[in-house]
């Protein structure tokens, strides 16, 4: 056992002990990286059999603990930089947000109140200004960063559930829900994150209370039914509190008219929620930021940068566009933020995120858009997009494959179609395929449905990877239904 500190602090002792276990781990990192296999291979029940607790009386010293965390942790995990994993929204990261992850995890800030993270709530602030110009919100600093998209549209969920009631004379903050609140609905897209319902179930409205709207054959929410089901909630009785668009849904990648979804809420005073956590990446593209078109007429955005900003887990931001709004989950803590310290000009960025205690994950955006500068972003971020038309048009001319609908963002829905077949036939082999070439540690493709038709999808966010890298992984996909088909 090591004998040494285990504190991080000023002293030679602990500064020595964090330097070796920095350069421990980064060793080990180093050689992880240069592991051909995008993944070891093993199942559910291998990884419950070898993974075993070791929590010993004296411990076993850093150096120990290091060791044991490579071996059952890091070799055998998943290689997300790995030209063949594509079957998520999970981006390889950025070199600078790992340098990042190092500053925010060494000064251990907090960004619940300014004595304990002063340079880093600056910053901070600077940067949620910075995105509402990029959005094209009027100047402010309304917003803050969180942990990821379903943290983000909580929040604007429950700000516009709040406001529609202080519309009619009532606080939630102070008084609870009340009234038949089975009338109360949030309308969005059958293709919408499913953390729409998950929250609305969290903020006692629950899934009954979030009205699905069709979509067209792109996944993007239909207008004509959008305008149907809201005339039909009036004529029931029932009040709309928000429409929740889509820019970027999981699969297709569709964004939803957000500039003609804006314009029918504003008609009926309706709060409009954007969940952006995928397409807000095009705020910085060269080639298809018109695709956001409408965005700044959302009194909400959900942004995350763990997707397409390719920074480390996790790393998201929520805009507010009034900031009269944020008075509605308002709470002042006298041990945090007092009045005394407010009317001096103190910050206080606790009263706009639904965490106290907070990561400065704000760092690693900042530090990226230093580094890369916003051409160099631009391109990575268009490249993935163009990527997915080019793969999309070498699918269509293979005949084993079938495209099953146009890439809108960096996603690409196909299926392995055989000459012979039921659908529910169809169906199960590409489930096998997927789940295939996962066991053999080659590929991580993903399994999916769009509009009842069960294929696979590639999410193609590794800037590195070129058609030649998915024209290897689409030889893969292609011999491997052949050998399934005749086993």
């Amino acid at each position: 056992m090591s004998d040494l500190n285990p504190i991080l602090s000023g002293s030679a002792q602990s500064i020595a002990a964090y330097q070796d276990a920095i350069e421990q781990s980064t060793q080990a990192v180093v050689q992880w990286l240069k592991q051909p296999e995008m993944y070891q291979g093993k199942t559910v029940a291998e990884l419950r059999e070898r993974i075993n607790l070791a929590f010993t009386a004296q411990g076993l010293g850093n150096q120990a603990a290091i060791e044991r965390a490579v071996e059952y942790f890091l070799k055998d995990s998943l290689s997300v930089h790995h030209p063949q994993c594509v079957a998520h929204l999970h981006c390889p990261s950025l070199v600078i947000s790992q340098a990042a992850e190092v500053l925010i995890n060494a000064t251990n800030q907090s960004m619940d109140s300014w004595d304990q993270s002063p340079s880093a709530t600056i910053i901070e602030m600077k940067l949620i200004e910075w995105l509402r110009e990029q959005v094209g919100y009027p100047a402010g600093d309304a917003g803050v960063f969180t942990s990821g998209g379903t943290q983000s549209n909580l929040m604007g969920l429950m700000l516009a559930r709040d406001a529609f009631f202080a519309r009619q004379g009532h606080s939630v903050q102070l008084h609870g829900l009340t009234g038949n609140l089975s009338k109360i609905k949030v309308f969005c897209s059958e293709h919408a994150h499913f953390s729409v319902q998950k929250n609305m179930a969290l903020m006692g409205l629950g899934y009954q209370s979030v009205t699905l709207v069709k979509t067209d054959k792109f996944s993007r929410m239909d207008l004509n039914d959008l305008t149907e089901k809201l005339a039909q909630a009036k004529a029931n009785g029932e009040q709309v509190m928000a429409i929740v668009a889509t820019a970027g849904t999981t699969d297709a990648g569709a964004i939803d008219p957000l500039a003609d979804i804006a314009a029918l809420a504003a008609e009926q005073q309706i709060w409009v929620h954007v969940d952006a956590a995928w397409g807000g990446a095009l705020l910085l593209s060269e080639k298809y930021r018109h695709f956001l078109n409408g965005l700044e007429l959302a009194d909400s955005v959900t942004l995350d940068f763990h997707k397409q900003f390719f920074q480390t887990i996790s790393c998201g931001a929520f805009l507010l566009k009034d900031a009269r709004h944020y008075q509605l989950m308002r709470y002042q803590a006298a041990y945090l933020n007092s009045d005394f310290d407010e009317e001096h000009g103190v910050p206080n960025l606790v009263s706009k995120s639904l965490q106290t205690t907070r990561r400065f994950d704000a760092l690693k955006l900042w530090m990226g858009l230093e580094a890369l500068g916003k051409k160099q972003y631009a391109d990575i971020i268009d490249k993935g997009v163009t990527l997915a038309q080019q793969v999309a048009q070498f699918v269509t001319e293979q005949p084993q494959l079938e495209l099953v609908m146009q890439p809108q963002l960096a996603s690409v829905l196909f299926r392995f179609r055989p000459e012979n077949g039921d659908s529910a036939g169809v169906a199960l082999l590409n489930q096998r395929i997927g789940d295939a070439l996962l066991a053999s540690g080659s590929a991580n493709v993903g399994v999916t449905e769009a509009d009842g038709v069960t294929c696979l999808k590639l999410t193609l966010l590794n800037p590195t990877v070129c058609l030649e890298d998915v024209k290897v992984l689409l030889a893969s996909v292609m011999a491997c239904g052949q050998q399934l088909q005749h086993a």
